[in-house]
Formats: C-alpha cells, structure tokens, sequence
C-alpha cells in the first residue's frame, strides 16, 4: 500500500503534464504529494524521514516549476535528492560506521555487518545512478522524454533494485528467519 501510494503523485503528474502542460502537472504534483502526506499520516501514524525530504522538495521545487513554468526546477528537484539519498547512505555508512540501510531495515531482520554494508553500498550507487541518468536525460533529451524516464524509467528501475536486494537479502537470511515451504508431500 505504502509503495503503491508513493507513485501515484507521480503518475498524476505524467498524466497532466501530457494532457495539460508543465504548470498543470507540476500542481497535479504537488496536490497529490500533500494528499499522499496526509494518507500516510492517518493510514501509518506517521511519515518517515525520506518521504518527509521528498514531499518537501516536491513542494519547493514544483512551486518554482508552476511560478517560472519550466519543467527545469523539476528535472533539478529530481537531482538533488537522489544526491542526497546516496550522501546519506555513504555518509551513514563511512562517516558514522552505521549503514543507513540497516537503521530502516535492522529491526525486522538480522544480517552480518558485511550484508548491510554491501546493502547500503548498493542503494548508494543505485541512487548515484538515477541521478546521472536523470542529468543525461534532462540536458540531451526532450521534456516528454525525461517525464517518461522520471515517472516509468524510474519506477522499472527501483522495481528492478527492489527485486535485486530481495533476492541478495534472502541468500543471506539465517535460515530461522527464511519462509518455509508449506509444500508438503506426503511421507509414506
């Protein structure tokens, strides 16, 4: 529910934008985001951090998108925090020695250190990618093309590191913490 809730704003904003330009998807955005705030809050009882930062960027950078009415704040929005997010998993991990990863995800599953590290390295370059493939995008393609990476370029790609880190994580469960297979077959 909670991931499906953090597309939705941005599937809004592909639609309007198509359908009515820059400033119409930019407020599409925004609308959605606060109603995806306010959603979460009632639903979950809180907001984490990280939607936190996003909504706030989505607010800041899709107000000067409507203002100005260049999709130019958006495509810089999308920069800075994918930037961010890997500064803070780097930061988190080399800085403090305490992978950022294993602070979201530790309570619900144990892993050795070296798992989280190489996690938390992952995601890293993951959002380092996404922002270097956002900058190509943004300064040597079209608008309509960067609107379509930034809303289904960008969801495959989390899916797929979604998928990855799924199937690293599950190689490195402890085996009391893996599902069992409820698969039976009859003993004679």
């Amino acid at each position: 529910m909670k991931q499906l809730l953090e597309f939705i704003p941005l599937i809004l904003f592909f639609a309007a934008y198509k359908l009515y330009g820059i400033q119409a998807g930019a407020i599409a955005l925004i609308a959605a985001t606060v109603i995806q705030m306010v959603l979460l809050k009632l639903k979950f009882g809180g907001i984490e951090k990280q939607q936190k930062i996003m909504a706030a960027a989505v607010i800041f950078f899709g107000l000067l998108t409507v203002y100005f009415n260049d999709l130019e704040f958006l495509k810089w929005k999308v920069t800075i925090v994918y930037a961010i997010f890997a500064l803070a998993l780097l930061i988190s991990q080399y800085g403090f020695k305490k992978p950022l990863v294993k602070s979201l995800l530790g309570k619900e599953i144990s892993l050795p250190q070296t798992v989280w590290n190489k996690l938390n390295l992952g995601w890293a370059l993951f959002f380092v990618l996404c922002m270097l493939v956002n900058l190509y995008i943004s300064h040597y393609m079209s608008d309509d093309a960067w609107a379509t990476f930034k809303v289904f370029g960008v969801i495959g790609m989390t899916l797929v590191a979604t998928v990855i880190t799924g199937v690293y994580l599950y190689r490195h469960l402890p085996k009391d913490q893996q599902p069992h297979n409820t698969n039976h077959q009859d003993q004679e």
